[in-house]
């Protein structure tokens, strides 16, 4: 009982322990992320974008670029943009920019994995889109296309957008504002489980596990290519049972690589977003289970391959990263006075100022009603988000509990 209850305090410590050291990470990105949405609109998003061709995909990667980080917002979007006439091959690519490419996300990998993954980040991201087009390019799926169409507009109302010199407007901040927090009210439950399954996973999970879940894992031989192989194509299984987001998921990628998992398999486990089993029937919703598990079956054999190509690539170069010259997360020293306690008491700040323009513009507009693209097109709850829901109140227990038998035993 005695064990439990010292895994169970090191296990709440080093959640909220990765947390805090991501925390100003994701204030400024999702900062940054929230002024380029209220800058340009979806209604200039949804131009252009109708053939098979470079052009509209690359409009729709830069377009999800600078878009929210959320998987389900992502969904959403993806789904308004294919109704209005957008190509399927853009409609993907904006999906896999806006949960690969956008600047949070490269923030947070930063903070827990080092420059190497960023650049796996990034570059993978621009490789997986255009794997993806030449999958479907390859694949044609026209008939699928044709029936998961959706004719009827969304009744989404776009505003005209706004300009840099309107940053000097207040009106602009609390638009942002409204932004900011919208994207908070999104992404806390997956970033709250993420963390916490971190943290479990680092206190809990024997090495053995991940030696017998991952080839090669645990042994000082250079990995073959079969072991590579089969470390990317576990990576997708593993975050197939999961229910956490592009954001919350890092935490665990860095437990991964801690644990002697190759860049490949950490990757390909990264790039997972989108295979989760929630993703998955929220596109059966929007498309049918036809050409849900036809996107699901174009992004595992995409991503398994960019994380190949990343792997290899970054090993011609000799590149790759190594646990040798790597500080993991979890030996760190999360709550000390440095520079990270610095950010995060600046950028809280800055949270605290967005908050209350937000409490402000709500204040003045309490007679109206604001829609966003979590609801997934439903008129309720979906069942995904009341597990997300259920998950995150055994989170917060797990989290309250475990400190308490920390600091008692300290």
């Amino acid at each position: 009982m005695e064990a439990f209850l010292a895994r169970w305090g090191e296990a709440a410590y080093t959640s909220l322990g990765f947390f805090w050291m991501a925390l100003w990470a994701f204030i400024l990105g999702y900062l940054i992320s929230s002024l380029i949405q209220v800058l340009i609109t979806r209604k200039r998003m949804r131009q252009s974008m109708g053939g098979n061709n470079l052009k509209s995909v690359s409009l729709g990667s830069f377009f999800g670029f600078i878009s929210s980080s959320c998987s389900f917002a992502a969904l959403a979007t993806t789904r308004a943009l294919f109704n209005k006439g957008a190509a399927f091959s853009a409609s993907m690519a904006f999906l896999l920019a806006s949960t690969n490419l956008v600047i949070e996300l490269g923030f947070v990998i930063a903070i827990f994995l080092g420059w190497q993954f960023v650049v796996g980040e990034y570059v993978g991201g621009i490789l997986l889109i255009l794997f993806a087009w030449l999958f479907i390019t390859l694949t044609n799926p026209t008939q699928l296309i044709a029936k998961a169409r959706d004719k009827e507009a969304d009744d989404e109302d776009d505003s005209n957008g706004s300009s840099l010199s309107d940053l000097l407007s207040l009106q602009t901040w609390h638009q942002v504002a409204m932004k900011f927090v919208m994207e908070w009210q999104m992404v806390w439950k997956d970033v709250l489980i993420g963390f916490t399954v971190a943290g479990i996973i680092s206190a809990f999970v024997p090495s053995a596990f991940f030696e017998w879940l991952f080839l090669g894992v645990g042994s000082e031989q250079e990995l073959g290519f079969w072991s590579v192989l089969q470390q990317a194509v576990v990576g997708p299984i593993a975050a197939f049972f999961t229910f956490i987001g592009s954001m919350g998921n890092i935490p665990l990628a860095a437990v991964l690589f801690g644990e002697g998992v190759a860049f490949a398999g950490v990757m390909a486990f990264i790039f997972s977003d989108l295979v989760v089993l929630p993703v998955l029937r929220i596109n059966a919703r929007y498309y049918g289970w036809k050409m849900s598990l036809y996107i699901a079956l174009m992004l595992f054999v995409c991503l398994v391959a960019t994380a190949l190509v990343m792997h290899y690539g970054l090993l011609s170069l000799d590149l790759l990263p190594s646990l040798d010259n790597w500080s993991s997360p979890k030996e760190q020293q999360h709550f000390s006075l440095n520079y990270g306690f610095v950010l995060n008491v600046i950028f809280l700040l800055m949270a605290a100022v967005l908050v209350k323009f937000y409490r402000d513009h709500q204040r003045q507009h309490q007679g109206h009603h604001h829609h966003h693209d979590h609801d997934h097109g439903g008129g309720g709850r979906s069942l995904s988000q009341t597990v997300l829901l259920v998950l995150s109140g055994i989170s917060v227990l797990w989290l309250i509990g475990g400190m308490l038998v920390y600091l008692l035993s300290a």
